[in-house]
């Protein structure tokens, strides 16, 4: 499946499920992940049990590299149309690691999913040592002070002139493991184009350049909103096509965006050797 280009191989775990009970490590994720010998995608998602009657699914998320994160604005959305066309319902809740995140059908093929509260302390980012999230002292090549944000997943935001003439690809390896980011960091390049719209680039941390980020997107807006820069709800054009993001009066913000299946299939046990 895929959000706007960012791509996922998907496995259903939960039990009487095709993939259910079966076992997924970082040396299986990378497998599996790999362009050619594998199937090839961004992120590999494993839909689990839930933990409670009330909540529809887990969703584990696993970057490329076999690292494990807590959040993936445009996984979520994928996942929650997979529950939604599950039980007809729509409206799903799915567990993260990060939160409890609610999914909504929105209609015209569009999937709403309620990303949460951004945060903003150094502690919660995290960064190595205290420090204003608003301008962090960090330079490399022509970007310099981003604001930093938590989305369940590190965050920073360059705002530049031109996103088109920042060579990402060369940057973003460094700025990602930079020792200001313990665990290391999404690099998000932002050009402001009117007070509603944001053109954003995303180095995803474990991953590269992607397509799309959901959880940059809603970054990129609630840092933009702190430094006065766009109003609260905003689209933002990546490079797949466009999300809206809107940073709500409950503090909590949403994404808006299309999903798509591209195929199902059966993985080789080879896979797993």
């Amino acid at each position: 499946m895929h959000g706007l280009g960012n791509d996922f191989v998907v496995i259903d775990t939960r039990p009487g499920k095709l993939g259910g009970g079966v076992v997924i490590g970082p040396a299986e994720v990378i497998r599996i992940a790999d362009r050619r010998t594998g199937v090839g995608c961004d992120q590999l998602i494993l839909i689990e049990d839930a933990s409670s009657d009330d909540v529809d699914a887990f969703m584990r998320i696993h970057n490329a590299d076999g690292s494990e994160v807590k959040a993936c604005g445009n996984a979520t959305r994928c996942i929650g149309s997979i529950l939604m066309t599950e039980t007809g319902a729509d409206r799903v809740q799915i567990r993260t690691g990060a939160d409890l995140l609610v999914v909504e059908q929105s209609g015209d093929g569009l999937i709403t999913v309620d990303m949460g509260n951004p945060r903003f302390g150094w502690e919660d980012v995290p960064l190595n040592a205290h420090a204003d999230t608003l301008h962090v002292d960090l330079t490399r090549g022509p970007l310099s002070d981003p604001a930093v944000a938590s989305m369940g997943n590190p965050h920073a935001t360059f705002f530049v002139k031109n996103v088109e003439a920042i060579p990402l690809s060369e940057l973003g390896p460094t700025l990602e493991v930079d020792p200001v980011f313990p665990e290391k960091a999404n690099i998000g390049i932002a050009e402001i184009k009117a007070f509603d719209r944001i053109r954003l680039r995303v180095w995803e941390r474990g991953v590269g350049i992607t397509p799309a980020c959901g959880t940059g997107a809603c970054a990129a807006v609630a840092n933009a909103v702190r430094r006065d820069l766009t109003a609260p709800r905003v689209t933002v054009e990546v490079d797949g096509g466009d999300l809206v993001i809107d940073w709500r009066a409950d503090g909590r913000m949403s994404m808006t965006g299309p999903v798509q299946t591209t195929f199902t299939g059966t993985l080789s046990s080879g896979l797993w050797a």
